[in-house]
């Protein structure tokens, strides 16, 4: 789902927050908020076709098998999987899409196009103001070797990267947000979750984190009874908000 545009994010905020005196740690989603996974989805899916209809095709269908299979692995309806191998199966779905099923190196690439992801133009100077003041925390849903990767190609600054392969689970499974809180070592309600999608501040919100939305487009905006703590256009205006 495409984002809201950015002159309309003040409206969906409930109430600002002083970070100084009510955050004590930031804790961030990586895929899709500082890094651009729906690009190097598409730029692998690129590899394997140039007819843009099929291309859209087998992008929905990449998306398609993630979501289900990761919720079908939190209500124990299937073994985990941690999220490369979840890749390297879904790759191999699409890849029999396009008729490529026999094809091990065009399965192998499109795997890795899922972690090779460049970051938004505004990630790195953003998380380097914001680490002046606040611990960072990354918490992912990309296995522990991805977030290593991701980290490193993209050139993000933490203070700690944690995977939700630690819990064996994925966002927005509360335990979770709860490998993020211990190691925050604060309340809930001191610790701010940050993120493009609505779904994963929904489910920090479950546990009573805070919260702050940041556009990116194409993924899920918030809806008409979401109310987040900070809204802002992109990583700029968010530590602008939170510095102040």
């Amino acid at each position: 789902m495409k984002g809201r545009k950015p002159g309309t994010l003040d409206a969906m905020a409930d109430h600002e927050i002083d970070a100084a005196q009510d955050i004590d740690a930031l804790v961030f989603d990586v895929l899709g908020t500082l890094v651009d996974d729906v690009a190097g989805i598409r730029t692998g899916i690129g590899e394997l076709t140039t007819d843009s209809a099929e291309a859209e095709r087998l992008f929905a269908l990449w998306q398609e098998h993630t979501d289900t299979e990761q919720r079908r692995m939190m209500a124990g309806q299937r073994p985990y999987l941690p999220a490369d191998a979840l890749d390297m199966e879904t790759a191999g779905v699409v890849a029999a899409a396009a008729g490529l099923d026999d094809d091990v190196a065009a399965v192998a690439a499109l795997a890795r196009t899922a972690h090779a992801l460049a970051p938004f133009p505004d990630s790195v100077a953003g998380l380097d103001r914001l680490a002046r003041r606040f611990p960072l925390i990354a918490l992912s849903n990309a296995s522990r070797a991805e977030l290593l990767g991701i980290t490193v190609r993209a050139g993000l600054r933490w203070h700690l990267a944690l995977s939700t392969e630690e819990a064996r689970t994925f966002k927005p499974d509360p335990p979770a947000y709860e490998l993020a809180l211990a190691a925050a070592g604060r309340p809930p309600e001191r610790v701010l979750m940050v993120a493009a999608h609505a779904w994963d501040l929904r489910g920090a919100q479950s546990l009573g984190m805070r919260t702050a939305y940041v556009h990116r487009d194409e993924r899920e905006a918030p809806g008409p009874d979401d109310r987040f703590d900070v809204t802002a256009a992109d990583f700029t205006e968010l530590a602008d908000r939170l510095l102040g």
